[in-house]
């Protein structure tokens, strides 16, 4: 099993060693730079092409990506959370739609790697490792996107004379299935008697029909196919795992890992389309200086940006490391993750085509393209307003139930790093903390979790609060260590905290008075309790904090 070993010396995390990750980073630029040029991405793009020779040249003995996710058992490079992460970023960066195929190879793989079969590892991971097999993940039904619970596929059991299941007749139909048209087999996930199960369905089989390919808004070089199954039989080995009936289970065990690798699609291709507005902004001259000197653009558009892009990094990065590290139960966090990640990706996007005015609406600048493929991010793998149901449903459960300490603990966390690093902005997060405790418990003590707004309220509350204590934590031990990247992860630390006391304050005005279930005298002493000033002490300095970071982004530090 490969092992990292970090600069402190631990030897506990699943995956590559940074050396070997840094050796596959290198060897997706010489890819950029030999297969997936500018010029050719932007033709995928017009032409609404699924690139499968390339895909497949990618998946060959001389690149072979997919190798990464893989366990060295099973013929791969064994690499962790952290590795598909990084890789998944990078990837994302070049191409959101070429990068969504190769998640769809991961994804389609997960089932298999959570819950099949030794033999059946060896058989079906050991196809993919040859580098002869695109997957994919056949869950999605028109009318059972996220609730998975309204599967209607079918699969029956077929037994023989002595009564023994020797197969499974599957009927139904999937929707929005990544690399559906061009899988060499598939994932597929149906009711059985027992309940929802997952199945691998080989292409060809009979009676199983991929259907023409959607015309997309955007991840144009990627295949999103309909599929039906028409009294496909499938033998009974090809059932996953030991029993049928746990698919839901396995569903979800995979979405901790997988809505981390979509969290850094949606901050990859950010980045992408960060950069292009920070190298335009400095070339562009406006009424004599260039953008890159101005205020109005640099702090409204750029600043900010690249501030949420490496807070949802930082987060992810650590939830990464925890499943690396052996932990399970990791579901809210990554919904967290994904749903900070891409919509701070697709903000990026967004702002971009503002930065670049009439160039941003042109094709040759790619960010128009950026934002129509990032937009997806928001809504595969779960919607963000799913996203924000699970959060605020499984933390205000774990904030009652711990009787206040689960936000408790993370206050007074950020307040022991605030005696000895007080410029992290871990006292505003600290402050943070505290008030969403008592926003929770008001919504709860007066009933109000049964209003679905008010828990996307609380659902942006804790997500903010959750990233930035993340982000404070990160810049502890990069002070500790003491690289260069430390001065700008802290500014950004503090910009971010003076945005979670923003949110905060709003979403909390919101909630107590905006649900006209309290008194002045009870909003009143909330409203101490929740400390407004302390949350607006955050934003000292916040200017100045706003041109360091424009400083460094810019070069002009």
């Amino acid at each position: 099993m490969p092992v990292h070993v970090g600069e402190n010396g631990e030897s506990n995390h699943y995956g590559l060693d940074l050396e070997s990750r840094q050796m596959v980073l290198d060897t997706l630029q010489v890819v950029r730079e030999r297969l997936l040029p500018k010029e050719k991405v932007l033709e995928l793009d017009r032409k609404e092409e699924f690139p499968e020779q390339i895909i497949r040249e990618m998946l060959g003995p001389e690149i072979g990506f997919h190798l990464l996710f893989i366990p060295e058992e099973y013929g791969g490079m064994g690499g962790g959370a952290r590795d598909s992460c990084a890789i998944t970023r990078e990837m994302s960066k070049i191409c959101l739609g070429v990068a969504t195929a190769f998640f769809a190879i991961q994804l389609g793989a997960d089932p298999i790697m959570f819950a099949g079969t030794d033999e059946q590892k060896h058989k079906w991971l050991g196809r993919i490792a040859e580098g002869k097999s695109l997957v994919a993940y056949a869950v999605t039904e028109s009318e059972a996107g996220s609730n998975l619970a309204a599967l209607k596929t079918k699969a029956e059991p077929i037994r023989d004379d002595s009564g023994k299941i020797t197969a499974y007749m599957i009927n139904g139909s999937k929707q929005f299935i990544s690399n559906g048209g061009y899988a060499d087999f598939l994932t597929v996930l149906a009711n059985a008697p027992e309940g929802p199960t997952f199945f691998i369905v080989e292409k060809g089989t009979k009676g199983f029909q991929p259907g023409k390919a959607e015309e997309k808004h955007g991840i144009r070089a990627s295949n999103t196919s309909p599929l039906t199954f028409t009294n496909v039989l499938v033998p009974a080995e090809n059932l996953l795992g030991d029993k049928p009936g746990q698919g839901l289970k396995q569903a979800n065990m995979v979405f901790g890992h997988t809505r981390l690798v979509v969290a850094a699609l949606g901050i990859g291709a950010g980045e992408a389309a960060l950069g292009i507005m920070i190298k335009y902004a400095k070339e562009r001259i406006q009424f004599g200086t260039p953008l890159s000197e101005k205020q109005g653009y640099t702090h409204k558009l750029v600043v900010p940006n690249a501030v949420r892009l490496e807070v949802g990094a930082a987060y992810m990065e650590e939830q990464a490391t925890r499943l690396d590290e052996g932990e399970k139960d990791l579901q809210v966090e990554g919904s967290i993750a994904k749903y900070f990640g891409t919509e701070a990706g697709n903000r990026s996007a967004e702002d971009a085509i503002q930065g670049l005015g009439g160039y941003g609406y042109i094709a040759e600048y790619e960010v128009e393209k950026i934002k129509r493929d990032v937009k997806i991010t928001c809504i595969y793998e779960g919607t963000s307003e799913i996203q924000q149901n699970i959060i605020s449903m499984f933390r205000w459960r774990t904030s009652v139930k711990s009787k206040g300490a689960y936000y408790g603990d993370m206050a007074a966390q950020m307040d022991d790093i605030a005696e000895t690093f007080p410029e992290s902005g871990a006292k505003t997060l600290a402050q943070a903390a505290r008030a969403l405790n008592e926003v929770v418990m008001f919504a709860h003590g007066h009933k109000l979790t049964r209003q679905q707004y008010i828990m996307f309220c609380l659902a942006d509350m804790m997500t903010y609060v959750e990233v930035g204590v993340s982000m404070v934590k990160k810049a502890k031990r990069l002070v500790q260590k003491g690289p260069s990247e430390a001065k700008k992860i802290i500014l950004m630390s503090r910009i971010f905290a003076a945005e979670v006391a923003d949110l905060v304050t709003k979403n909390s005005l919101r909630i107590v008075l905006g649900s006209g279930v309290s008194d002045k005298e009870v909003a009143l002493g909330l409203k101490e309790k929740i400390g407004f000033e302390e949350l607006a002490a955050g934003h000292s300095g916040l200017i100045e904090d706003m041109d360091a970071v424009a400083d460094i982004l810019f070069g002009r530090a």
